[in-house]
């Protein structure tokens, strides 16, 4: 399944590379976007060109942290529309949710998820990418954006108390100190993102215009509904954001659609798969991430992505991969280590 973003998140990619002696135009050219991407923020391009060219240009410049370099510069406005409606939700509980719901306007890869642990919320980030493939540069880049407009709805002395990565920590952290503030960072956890204290997304945004946050949102809805495969996009991130909760049914993402079951069969229909179509897709996707990054346990993995017991999730991924997830862990081991 492709899936598409806003050119706008190629934003200062052009000034990043020239800044470490790669050629931008010649990278979109290796793989397939158009140049004008650089140029025109709401051209809808291919999210896994987009992640294929963020990793190369890492790869080919030795730089680990070329994607968050690209989010130094950023501003809520180049999100666009969908800043707007953020900037004029009441809290920031209610802009995190609206950016849950509509975020797929921007990239349709990132799910978005809030997590309650009594004085404390998990703002969880999500990227999907096919066959497994590395999105270290995009999660760095999608993490540090939703860092910066975090802030400007709660002050630029705003922290969180911890930003979350699950991939491993690079060799040199001071971009990561600079972008995020010393000490808050940690790599090698079970999610990406934030963990903040729950009165931070329940404080009253004094700034928060009604008027023009109704007004983003009948644009932003239109602009979705007018998409033959939103509802498709829709299903998929419902499910990425369900399946640690164990309750990710077709049932459940229906009435988090706001439609019975039948209307989001007929869809599905429609668009030649099923419900359980893509949540094998999805399973299968998020399993070879989890593996190669090597951070968690087999048990974590599993509860990861919904599965009753570990000894189940073993029995599906055997007969998806055919081999045991266990001797695939061990067998891609090596390749981490020479990375490291």
């Amino acid at each position: 399944m492709s899936f598409l973003v806003r050119a706008a998140s190629l934003t200062d990619f052009a000034e990043v590379a020239r800044s470490v002696d790669l050629d931008p135009l010649a990278l979109l050219d290796e793989v397939g976007l158009p140049r004008h991407a650089l140029s025109d923020p709401d051209l809808k391009i291919s999210g896994e060109a987009v992640r294929s060219l963020l990793e190369l240009a890492a790869e080919r410049s030795g730089v680990e942290t070329f994607g968050l370099r690209m989010a130094e510069k950023r501003r809520a406005s180049n999100l666009g529309l969908l800043a707007l409606l953020v900037r004029e939700e009441p809290t920031l509980r209610r802009a995190f949710d609206a950016l849950s719901r509509f975020g797929r306007f921007q990239n349709e890869a990132l799910v978005l998820k809030i997590e309650d642990a009594g004085n404390f919320v998990i703002l969880r980030e999500e990227l999907i990418a096919g066959k497994g493939a590395p999105v270290r540069q995009g999660t760095e880049l999608a993490v540090a954006v939703l860092f910066k407009l975090l802030r400007t709805l709660l002050g630029p002395a705003w922290r969180p108390r911890e930003v979350c990565f699950t991939h491993p920590a690079p060799r040199d952290r001071s971009i990561h100190a600079r972008v995020f503030g010393s000490g808050v960072v940690r790599f090698g956890q079970d999610f990406n993102g934030f963990i903040c204290d729950a009165k931070d997304l329940d404080a009253p945004n004094p700034g928060a215009d009604p008027v023009l946050g109704k007004y983003a949102r009948q644009i932003l809805k239109e602009a979705l509904s007018s998409e033959s495969d939103s509802l498709l996009q829709a299903v998929r991130q419902l499910i990425v954001a369900l399946l640690p909760s164990g309750k990710c049914s077709a049932v459940v993402v229906a009435q988090h659609l706001g439609v019975d079951r039948r209307t989001v069969h007929r869809h599905l229909t429609r668009e030649g798969c099923t419900f359980n179509s893509i949540l094998d897709e999805v399973r299968r996707e998020l399993a070879e991430r989890y593996l190669a990054e090597g951070a968690r346990t087999m048990s974590n993995v599993s509860a990861l992505l919904g599965f009753a017991a570990p000894s189940v999730f073993s029995r599906w991924y055997a007969r998806r991969f055919k081999v045991t997830p266990s001797s695939q862990r061990a067998d891609r081991a090596p390749n981490r280590r020479r990375h490291v």
